[in-house]
This record gives C-alpha cells, sequence and structure tokens, in this order.
C-alpha cells in the first residue's frame, strides 16, 4: 500500500491489548461518552479517540478505545442513550473476544440527575433518580421531566 497515496483512506489506529473500543458513536459524540465513563484526563487512563471517521453506516462516526476497562451495565445503558448504534467490543491481548451492540433498556436507574431542581430526587432523600426511556430521550419517573438532546450533562455518577 502506498502511504503517499491521498486515495488511500484507511484509519490507522494502534491495536489495544486488553479494553474496550466503543464503535459506531455517531460523530462528535465522542466527549459524550468520555463524559459516561467518568473519562476527564486527570484519571491517567489510556484513551483512543477518533472523531467524525467515515462510515459507510452512519456517514461520520466517532471511535473510543479505552484501555485496560471494560464497561458496567449502567454505562452501556446510559451510553446507549446517545450512541444507539454503537458497538461494544470487549479486547484481550489484542483480540476481540466479545462483540455487543448495545441495546437502549426501558429505565436508568441512579446514572442521571433530575432537570427539575424540585424533584424528589434532587432533595436529601435517599431516593435514586429513575428515568423512563422514550422516543426521544428519557423520561423523570417522579416529576415527568424530559431530557433529551444534553443527556451527558446529567449524569449523576461515573
Amino acid at each position: 500500500m502506498n502511504e503517499s497515496d491521498p486515495h488511500d483512506h484507511q484509519l490507522r489506529v494502534s491495536k489495544i491489548r486488553n479494553g474496550t473500543v466503543i464503535d459506531h458513536v455517531a460523530g462528535g459524540q465522542a466527549l459524550n461518552v468520555l463524559a459516561i465513563l467518568g473519562i476527564d484526563g486527570a484519571g491517567g487512563e489510556s484513551v483512543s479517540i477518533g472523531m467524525n471517521v467515515p462510515s459507510d453506516r452512519l456517514g461520520k462516526k466517532d471511535i473510543v478505545k479505552v484501555e485496560d476497562r471494560e464497561l458496567s451495565q449502567s454505562e452501556v445503558d446510559v451510553l446507549s442513550l446517545i450512541a444507539p448504534e454503537a458497538t461494544i467490543n470487549i479486547v484481550r491481548e489484542f483480540e476481540v473476544v466479545d462483540k455487543l451492540r448495545v441495546e437502549r433498556p426501558e429505565r436508568v436507574v441512579g446514572v442521571l440527575s433530575c432537570p427539575n431542581r424540585n424533584c424528589i430526587s434532587n432533595a436529601n432523600e435517599p431516593v435514586d433518580s429513575k428515568f423512563d426511556v422514550v422516543d426521544d430521550g428519557v423520561r423523570c419517573v417522579y416529576c415527568g421531566a424530559i431530557v433529551r438532546e444534553d443527556i451527558a450533562d446529567h449524569l449523576s455518577v461515573a
């Protein structure tokens, strides 16, 4: 392959030994994926990001690779809200050992905060936030507030 060929559009991102590759994320959403995973650069995680990479399926996509970490189910559940087309690849010793499509859950519990300041889930009560997943976002079970595009801004845990 001629590396100087301007028609050579192959993506060249190094493989990871162990960890998670989150592929087929809608273009421009990689930073929200990092927010869901609680990655802010201060924790020392090794992360590779490809943003607005050409994709036959999505037009443009983002890819996030996180070394030495496998996602929890609650992380995958919230991830599915902002990246419903994503695939999760679990990598061990440079090999993909599991490939999963995210599935939108019916409800997410304890991972988002309600935007309604007067909601009981924001009071000093021992109540976990609960959101039903609806077509265009999530709806608070307690007060009915709806969160749409800015779901990552309402994360309550990382």
